[in-house]
């Protein structure tokens, strides 16, 4: 019963989103996931869906609906890189507590990408609430600005892609496209995670070949 009540104003808020999208247009959208993809708080998961169901409808086109979410995602991404090329670590730590990062915390992941930098930027891309802030390290890192660009935008594709092409195929049943975007979050996390383990498998089996052909039974380089 209490879904039957709620389904007015899922409706309301999903056309909400749908007029706000369209008003905006591609700029708008560019703008909303710029702030999706730096470390201000607001989700693609209503920005993407709307421009999708748009573009089902002929007002968008769906090429430039995802090329604009990619572009307003890697350029909030190199803002995040920047300030974390520039100002580093104490500006972070200074200001992670508004973003829930701690010195514990940040330590850890800028452990695991200096072991793993290219497939995190990738990976951190398609998890929601971690794309907020996979782009630190890599600044911190001072990784390749091309590289990261690069795996940014293919990271950022799979997830906008998915988000607006739900949104194209579903329309303007918004029950059924929020239980859709929950799957697809679902699939992208578990997809991310076997991505990452395959990864560490094969760099691991890669060691092991490396320290048994220098004659190194520990695996310590010299």
């Amino acid at each position: 019963e209490g879904s039957k009540e709620d389904t007015p104003v899922l409706q309301e808020i999903a056309s909400f989103l749908v007029k706000t999208v369209g008003a905006w247009g591609y700029p708008g959208i560019f703008f909303l996931m710029f702030l999706e993809s730096s470390f201000f708080p607001f989700p693609s998961e209503i920005v993407m869906p709307p421009a999708g169901y748009l573009a089902y409808k002929g007002k968008m086109s769906f090429f430039w609906a995802v090329f604009s979410g990619v572009a307003g995602s890697l350029a909030g991404a190199l803002f995040n890189y920047v300030l974390a090329l520039y100002f580093g670590r104490p500006f972070l730590l200074r200001f992670g507590r508004f973003m829930f990062i701690d010195d514990a915390r940040l330590r850890k992941v800028e452990r695991f990408f200096n072991d793993h930098g290219e497939i995190t930027t990738f990976v951190g891309r398609l998890l929601p609430g971690v794309r907020q802030y996979i782009s630190f390290p890599p600044g911190i890192a001072r990784m390749d600005p091309i590289r990261f660009s690069i795996y940014t935008v293919l990271g950022a594709g799979v997830w906008v892609f998915i988000l607006t092409y739900i949104g194209y195929v579903v329309g303007k049943n918004e029950n059924l496209l929020k239980a859709h975007i929950h799957e697809a979050t679902v699939v992208l996390a578990a997809s991310s995670l076997l991505l990452v383990l395959v990864y560490l498998f094969f760099k691991k089996r890669k060691g092991k070949n490396s320290s048994h052909d220098s004659g190194d039974p520990l695996g310590y380089t010299r």
